[in-house]
């Protein structure tokens, strides 16, 4: 039994999710308390609730009662199986961490799996679905892993109703990559999508972007969502280097200028490339786990966050890794290094 304190660090429901996946992957037991204790709203919310359940549905876990709210939990996972799981946030609560939270258990699972799971798709909390398949998936294939993403449905915040799906087929062993440079860039374009909102909106969006990095017209696309999927608005500018993928996007609120939105974007892009790191800070925390699997390997990052520390402690307290964050050339080196067991 692995006992976690959710207040240390970082404390919010990455030490949870984290730990919901390692456990079904080790089948080691584990008992949380002070679930996200370090957030205006202590305990699960309905994207962690469901999080929790989803892991206990592929695992065959039992664990203790849980709803909104509630922040202690035990959990003790059994064997993982394959099959074709549906599950349903009910709120805007992000369906891309759920996804990621259940993708790597189901790589080791008895047969391929398809998951589909309903919420939001684009909150300013969570990746995107676009993040997942093009920077994450990027990476997960070369590491030897056959997924495929589908974004099946927008959903917005607040009104969510959203719907993302992923085919995942078994991968019993993952290959450890050493990624301390990214290459240079091959491919940029940007995106400006709107529902329920004028249109207008994102062309002035795109004309800020794609005159910030000098994109052809091809590669500045408007694309319009039919107006049941909104109200809504995400701006995306996607940059393929020569061994990663990249992607900066910013959603809309009410009062922000597309202006001042998709200024956002191209300040947080330039930074990146300043940086020249394989991983941006979100990117980073997501590595954790799949290189941690693959016993090994090391990435470039451009902002060591708390974020990523605490994860990375959790992540050691499930798997004989030890996880290593020096400066280099004016970056951070994250380096898993194997055997070495907690």
């Amino acid at each position: 039994m692995i006992e976690l304190d959710g207040s240390h660090g970082e404390g919010g429901g990455q030490v949870l999710r984290t730990a919901l996946t390692l456990s079904a992957l080790t089948g080691t037991p584990f008992r949380i308390t002070k679930i996200r204790a370090n957030r205006a709203k202590p305990g699960l919310m309905r994207q962690h609730l469901v999080a929790v359940k989803a892991v206990a549905a592929v695992c065959a876990a039992e664990h203790t009662p849980v709803e909104v709210g509630t922040q202690t939990l035990e959990f003790h996972p059994d064997r993982i199986r394959g099959s074709e799981y549906h599950f349903d946030i009910g709120t805007a609560g992000s369906a891309s961490l759920v996804l990621q939270t259940l993708l790597p258990v189901l790589l080791r699972a008895d047969q391929p799996s398809r998951v589909t799971v309903r919420g939001g798709t684009h909150n300013p909390l969570a990746p995107p679905m676009h993040y997942l398949e093009r920077v994450f998936g990027r990476i997960l294939s070369q590491m030897g892993v056959d997924v495929e993403f589908e974004l099946l449905r927008f959903g917005f915040y607040p009104r969510g109703g959203g719907e993302v799906a992923a085919q995942i087929a078994p991968c019993a062993h993952l290959r450890a990559l050493d990624l301390a440079t990214r290459g240079p860039a091959q491919n940029a374009y940007a995106e400006a999508f709107v529902a329920g909102l004028p249109m207008e909106i994102a062309r002035r969006e795109l004309d800020v972007v794609c005159d910030a990095f000098q994109l052809s017209e091809a590669n500045c696309r408007l694309c319009g969502l039919p107006s049941d999927q909104g109200p809504g608005n995400v701006l995306l500018l996607t940059i393929d280097y020569m061994h990663v993928t990249e992607l900066f996007s910013a959603i809309g609120e009410r009062g922000l200028r597309a202006e001042d939105l998709a200024a956002r974007v191209v300040a947080e892009a330039r930074a990146h490339e300043a940086s020249g790191a394989v991983a941006g800070e979100h990117l980073a925390d997501q590595l954790l786990i799949p290189f941690a699997l693959a016993g090994g390997g090391s990435f470039s990052m451009s902002h060591l966050s708390q974020h990523t520390l605490t994860n990375a402690e959790v992540v050691q307290r499930f798997l004989p890794v030890t996880v290593v964050f020096t400066r280099q050339d004016g970056r951070t080196l994250c380096t898993l290094e194997p055997g070495m067991a907690r």
